[in-house]
């Protein structure tokens, strides 16, 4: 059974469409990010998926049931950590994850969840005297609470340090070996290119691409980037690679040769400049960042103002 089922989705605000005939599937137990760039319909999607907002046409299923229709179900195996949160200054942060415990009809002890986000130390300060990162901790610990099926997530870094990104993901990966479905978004691209399943990329309205990032990679035919280095400067070594198919460019700088090259044609490179006569003493390869990828596939890269980049992306959608 699918986690998340949107089909068809349109929700216009007057004039303004802020989604268009979208179809969206999200497995059951997989880590999916949700990207797009400001004002692509992003939070429209995740208030529709919460009955904040109803669809103008088309239909949503939360978890089986009918995000409308059975909202109440929907929530209650739901943990929602919203972009724009409120916290009430007088309670204590005990205080705010027992009555999330509560409504869950869940069993943890309060001090347990606040342990597990790092903020056990200040249970019993008000809320209205947290730092911004130590809130958005506190509404992390009340989305774990009851142990639910799907987790919503949309912009959990924010106000984090690296350490405590870095424990937002280890909590992300831990939810999801429990079981759990992980929906969210991010504009930090490094945080879900290091724990997502398969990422969703929303543009104006409409989902223009849904694949793992090894797809999307596949699906743009983008290069990767090939350094080599020699064992001396040598600028023949720029020639043999570029007589290789599938390298677009050689670049030289002392003894390191940069070739941005199809993942496919990595090693006929490598063979070509060793053949030639032109010692290696090491290589490396990177593959193009999922920050590339997004501004393909959003209109601010190159690739896409290429038409293969389109239909490509039409084909992932698929």
């Amino acid at each position: 059974m699918a986690a998340i089922q949107l089909d068809g989705v349109t929700k216009r605000f007057g004039s303004v469409t802020a989604l268009q005939d979208v179809d969206l599937t999200v497995e059951s137990g997989e880590i999916f990010g949700f990207l797009g760039p400001n004002g692509a319909g992003k939070s429209t999607t995740i208030d529709i998926l919460l009955d904040f907002v109803r669809p103008t046409t088309g239909s949503a299923t939360v978890l089986g049931h009918d995000a409308q229709a059975e909202s109440v179900a929907v929530r209650s195996k739901t943990g929602v950590l919203p972009d724009g949160y409120h916290v009430y200054d007088r309670l204590t942060g005990r205080q705010h994850v027992a009555f999330a415990v509560n409504s869950k009809n869940g069993n943890e002890r309060p001090i347990d969840l606040l342990e597990r986000v790092g903020i056990a130390d200040a249970a019993d300060r008000r809320a209205g005297d947290y730092s911004k990162g130590m809130t958005q901790r506190l509404v992390l610990a009340m989305a774990l609470a009851g142990a639910p099926e799907l987790l919503i997530l949309d912009e959990p870094s924010t106000g984090l340090d690296p350490n405590g990104a870095r424990e937002m993901r280890d909590i992300i990966r831990e939810e999801a070996d429990r079981g759990a479905t992980i929906f969210f978004s991010s504009h930090i691209l490094e945080q879900v290119e290091s724990v997502c399943d398969r990422v969703g990329i929303l543009n104006d309205g409409q989902v223009v691409a849904v694949n793992t990032i090894g797809g999307l990679r596949t699906a743009l035919k983008t290069d990767s980037r090939l350094e080599v280095t020699l064992a001396s400067p040598d600028d023949g070594a720029i020639d043999a690679a570029r007589a290789v198919s599938g390298v677009s460019s050689v670049v030289r700088d002392g003894a390191v040769v940069s070739i941005a090259v199809t993942r496919e044609a990595k090693v006929d490179a490598i063979r070509a400049i060793d053949e030639a006569g032109y010692s290696i003493v090491d290589f490396t390869t990177e593959e193009s960042s999922l920050e590339e990828l997004f501004a393909a596939f959003t209109g601010d890269g190159e690739a896409a103002s290429q038409p293969e980049a389109h239909i490509a992306a039409s084909e992932v959608a698929e």
